[in-house]
């Protein structure tokens, strides 16, 4: 018999999961990350107001790995919350199915589903703490709803997840007292009390300074290493994407517009609203640029303005001698590469000379996806 959650059978699984103990040791073995642990299913989320209907997810299919962090990103009002919350059924779907390790979470009764829900941990972005309660009194809280009284095995469990949010020494402090990263870790504390197989997380780090942004990313992918969970997180945020997920799904207008490995989707967006996402991330034209270049080359003299994309196929690294491949007499005006889980990518602006107002035929872009011509330039003589 595998852990919880890890089960062939309905009846068996729904059975371990009620009687497994929750005050194990906190190190639990990682599984094969290439084993399904999310699978959703044409899954259709229909919103009524009256005589209104409002289609909030349509056709939403996507499989998520086990031990895998897993990104949904979208505009504001793109689905991302209604989606992650058809994942522990705080919202119910009107069609579809959505399963954790084959159950389908939309068949389960109440008490099956309360089951299910113990080992499917949440983030919130606003932390959701009680003020009135000190951190370790906000932690105990999941514990003793789920009926464990023993208050040493309570202190136990809270000491070690203090321990690895790195809060030691706050248990007896009120959330008033801790700043916004604090929170936010006391917060994933409390989603890892009950020993989660899944961490949903909503925003997570929408309310926190990049800084403190940063630290939460790098505490939640080391949970992830030690404990061999598998997190499901919705972002409007590129740059968290970038930085913590496997894979990505863009939602726009409650739909699956692409999706795939996280350094795909970044070097070859083909959905124009994940080049929205992306723009932040990407340089602008330099504003003294900008006021020279025209639609249109000069009569003499005139450089054209040329910006080449880096779409990486494996790439890890780029040469500087296949710069020049570009010519001469080519200038770079500005870079922007960055590395994405290993693979170099990104964007080179050059200004070269034309010909006739065209490219010279000497110019190679081997390495380069996309060539676009910006504009011309007409230096000062």
């Amino acid at each position: 018999m595998n852990s919880a959650l890890y089960f062939e059978g309905f009846s068996e699984g729904l059975a371990e999961l009620a009687n497994r103990p929750v005050a194990e040791p906190i190190t639990e073995p990682r599984d094969e990350p290439d084993q399904a642990h999310v699978v959703i299913q044409d899954v259709n989320k229909t919103y009524t107001t009256g005589a209104v209907n409002v289609d909030a997810l349509r056709n939403i299919n996507l499989t998520i790995g086990r031990g895998e962090i897993f990104g949904i990103i979208g505009r504001s009002g793109a689905g991302k919350s209604s989606l992650i919350r058809t994942l522990n059924r705080l919202e119910d779907i009107s069609s579809g199915q959505v399963l954790i390790n084959n159950i389908d979470v939309g068949s389960l009764r109440e008490q099956d589903l309360v089951i299910l829900r113990r080992k499917v941990g949440m983030i919130f972005q606003h932390f959701n703490l009680l003020h009135s309660k000190t951190v370790f009194e906000n932690l105990a809280l999941s514990m003793k709803a789920a009926g464990i009284r023993d208050k040493a095995v309570i202190r136990q469990r809270i000491d070690e997840l203090l321990t690895l949010v790195g809060l030691e020494g706050k248990a007896r402090v009120y959330p008033s007292r801790l700043s916004g990263g604090q929170k936010q870790r006391v917060g994933i504390a409390r989603a890892l009390m009950l020993k989660p197989k899944l961490l949903l997380c909503d925003e997570a780090t929408s309310a926190l300074d990049p800084e403190t942004t940063h630290s939460i990313l790098g505490l939640l992918k080391d949970i992830r290493d030690k404990l061999g969970l598998t997190i499901i997180l919705i972002t409007h945020e590129m740059s968290v994407i970038s930085e913590i997920c496997d894979r990505v799904a863009v939602l726009e207008q409650g739909e699956v517009v692409e999706s795939g490995p996280v350094w795909k989707i970044f070097s070859q967006p083909q959905h124009e609203a994940t080049r929205a996402l992306l723009a932040p991330l990407r340089k602008g034209l330099p504003d003294a640029l900008l006021a020279d270049l025209k639609p249109k080359p000069g009569h003499t003299g005139s450089r054209a303005v040329v910006r080449l994309t880096l779409a990486s196929s494996g790439q890890t690294e780029l040469p500087l001698h296949l710069l020049a491949s570009l010519g001469t007499d080519t200038k770079l005006l500005q870079s922007d590469i960055e590395y994405v889980q290993g693979h170099v990518m990104g964007r080179l602006l050059v200004s070269l000379p034309t010909e006739d107002g065209k490219l010279p035929e000497s110019f190679s872009t081997p390495v380069f996806s996309d060539t676009e011509v910006l504009g011309y330039v007409t230096p000062s003589a």
